[in-house]
Parts: C-alpha cells; sequence; structure tokens
C-alpha cells in the first residue's frame, strides 16, 4: 500500500487530510517537538497545533507535560478499533432508531398525498 492510499484511508476513518498527515507523520517518526513537524510537513503552526488538538481530542495522538511538548501517535491498531467502535454504536443507534424513522416517513407520506 502506498502512502497516498494509506492517508486515503486514515481520512476514510473519519480525519481531516492535515489531521491524517501529522498522524501518519507521528506514527512513523515517533515522538516529535511541534516545530519539528511543523517544518517536516511545510505546515503553519496554527494549521498544526489546530490539527495536534484534534487528533489529542479524539484520542489519536497525545503530548508530555514538558516545555516544548512532544507529541506521540497512539498505534494503528487503537485508531482502528476506535472508529470500529464509533460506527458500531452509530449502527446500533440507527437500528434501535429504524422503526420510529420509518413511522415518522409514512405519517410525511400521507399528509402529503391527502394535502395533493
Amino acid at each position: 500500500m502506498s502512502k497516498e492510499q494509506l492517508l486515503k484511508a486514515i481520512i476514510g476513518l473519519g480525519l481531516s487530510q492535515v489531521d491524517a498527515e501529522v498522524y501518519i507523520f507521528l506514527a512513523k517518526m515517533g515522538p516529535q517537538k511541534g516545530r519539528n513537524i511543523a517544518d517536516a510537513l511545510k505546515l503553519y503552526k496554527q494549521q498544526l497545533y489546530r490539527s495536534l488538538r484534534n487528533l489529542q481530542g479524539k484520542g489519536l495522538a497525545s503530548a508530555t507535560c514538558e516545555h516544548p511538548a512532544q507529541f506521540s501517535a497512539v498505534s494503528i491498531e487503537r485508531v482502528i478499533d476506535m472508529f470500529i467502535k464509533v460506527k458500531t454504536e452509530e449502527a446500533q443507534t440507527l437500528q434501535e432508531t429504524r422503526e420510529d424513522f420509518l413511522s415518522a416517513w409514512r405519517s410525511l407520506i400521507k399528509k402529503d398525498r391527502r394535502s395533493s
């Protein structure tokens, strides 16, 4: 699998292009300081730190407490497991609300037909 294919696959898991690039860089290179990441990926610091916050918020990256902080990616296995869990919960919620949704839909269709 090429880097481009891997990037597309990770974007398909719900990350933005920049977030996916930062994640791959960290996973490949190990713990890094923000400046090193920004320089290597040619990102503005604002872009980078927004992406790092997104990744941390999703549990996909962590930071040390030292200054300057070093950022690390969680394992790809953990990322896949997290996204499987989210998608499974979404599917379960959809399954649980299926009948309510269909009932509301049928009611809406009947009203539209009567008023035509």
